[in-house]
């Protein structure tokens, strides 16, 4: 009986190691979780660092983006109500040029029409011719015959009042009477000075009358004969629009590029800008 348990012993022992080793294990284990758990605290630590400084530092350039759009958003201001005064500016500028240019053709109508008044017409109002000196001797003398009095034609008007004449006809809503007189400054004084500017407003009679087809031709005259004129490029775009009326959007824009090419910096080629946008 004891030889029995003396042998059993040592397995009875073996439960009891098998108990301490796994008790061991478990606090090893433990052990390698709470420095698992350390290592995350301190990780979590430092990302929560790092996320806080991100932080800030998106709050720094979101501040900076803010003062940047504000400065934008004055400077954007100040600039639309810079080029508000200039367009002002402009528009005066122009204003005061065409009234300087219709006082200076009124002018020299006036000087034109004074010239013209000046002309000297002979005094007396009537000639006599000398006697004859073919008469016999002896034979009777005739008496002098009167010759009726000396009417010299009126001159001619001159272009420049030719110019201001048929202006202020078209101006009163006379647009027939202003283009006969436009047309007969142009046949008279093809290379007047203001040859030009009548080809244009020949064009707007036309227009006046409702005949488009005549407006456009004159306006097509005003670009190719006076490209030097003020009034081409407002000839070249009102042919534009006519055209572009009358159904032809190719040929429209394609005036209206040429008119951008040829008068870059006239206010027809902003105009032109504008409407080649539109038309797109």
């Amino acid at each position: 009986m004891s030889r029995f348990l003396k042998r059993l012993a040592p397995l009875a022992l073996l439960p009891m190691a098998a108990c301490f080793a796994t008790r061991e294990d478990v606090r090893l284990l433990q052990a390698d979780v709470l420095a698992t758990r350390v290592q995350h605290t301190q990780s979590d630590s430092a990302t929560r660092a790092q996320l806080s400084q991100v932080i800030v530092a998106l709050g720094t350039v979101v501040d900076s983006l803010s003062l940047v759009s504000g400065r934008l958003n004055r400077f954007q201001g100040d600039a639309r109500g810079e080029l508000h005064s200039l367009s002002q500016q402009l528009i005066q500028v122009q204003e005061l040029s065409g009234q300087s240019q219709r006082r200076l053709q009124e002018l020299r109508s006036a000087l034109e029409q004074r010239t013209l008044e000046a002309v000297p017409v002979p005094s007396g109002g009537a000639l006599t011719t000398p006697p004859s000196t073919s008469a016999q001797p002896g034979a009777p003398t005739n008496a002098p015959a009167p010759v009726s009095a000396v009417t010299s034609a009126a001159p001619a008007p001159g272009p420049n009042t030719l110019f201001q004449l048929s202006l202020d006809q078209l101006r009163r809503g006379s647009a027939s009477a202003a283009r006969t007189g436009f047309q007969e400054l142009l046949r008279q004084y093809p290379t007047s000075d203001v040859s030009g500017e009548a080809q244009f407003y020949l064009g707007e009679a036309f227009s006046a009358e409702g005949n488009r087809s005549a407006a456009d031709s004159a306006y097509a005259i005003v670009a190719e004969r006076y490209p030097a004129s003020p009034r081409a490029s407002t000839a070249l775009y009102k042919r534009a629009l006519g055209v572009e009326w009358a159904g032809n959007s190719p040929a429209a824009r394609a005036l209206l590029t040429q008119l951008i090419e040829r008068y870059p910096r006239s206010d027809e080629a902003a105009l032109a800008r504008e409407r080649l946008r539109d038309m797109k």
